[in-house]
């Protein structure tokens, strides 16, 4: 993964952004994480995909890469599932998790709306992924204010040029 640059942001972003490379260089089989906010915007990537160069191998090809993309997955199931609790009337949706042939996708809730997704690969071992994004939440869900998810929506604009 390529560490993204964390100049100029506050403490509590440095720290999120730390706290993600640290999932997914220390939790085997995961290959791309996003944090989206409720609006389904990405706010912060392992990815380096968000990039210009990823815009400019796929001009006018939708979303900018393969992090937009995992947000926008991400942001399209978490509403499903919400939508689906409601009409179940079974509480609040806590995580989603999809097995597929060659790959997992996992989808957890951090606060006010806004989730955790994680791309893993098909030898990932889905319990410890999924405790290790627990960690993460519990870790990230009480910093995530509005400021900050304010500046970490600027910081992945500038980051990812004039997309």
């Amino acid at each position: 993964m390529t560490a993204p640059s964390t100049f100029g942001l506050s403490t509590e972003a440095r720290n999120l952004h730390w706290l993600l490379t640290n999932l997914v260089e220390e939790v085997p089989g995961i290959q791309s994480v996003a944090v989206v906010s409720s609006d389904g915007l990405l706010l912060l990537s392992s990815d380096p995909g968000h990039s210009r160069q990823a815009h400019q191998a796929r001009p006018g090809k939708g979303p900018r890469g393969s992090a937009a993309d995992l947000a926008t997955i991400v942001s399209g199931i978490g509403s499903l599932t919400v939508g689906a609790a409601k009409l179940m009337t079974y509480g609040e949706v806590k995580h989603t998790m999809v097995a597929m042939e060659e790959g997992s996708l996992f989808v957890m809730s951090i606060s006010d709306g806004s989730l955790l997704g994680v791309h893993g690969s098909a030898e990932c071992d889905m319990s410890v992924v999924a405790y290790h994004m627990a960690l993460f939440v519990g870790r990230a869900g009480h910093v995530l204010t509005p400021e900050l998810r304010s500046e970490l929506r600027k910081s992945m604009e500038s980051a990812g040029g004039a997309l």
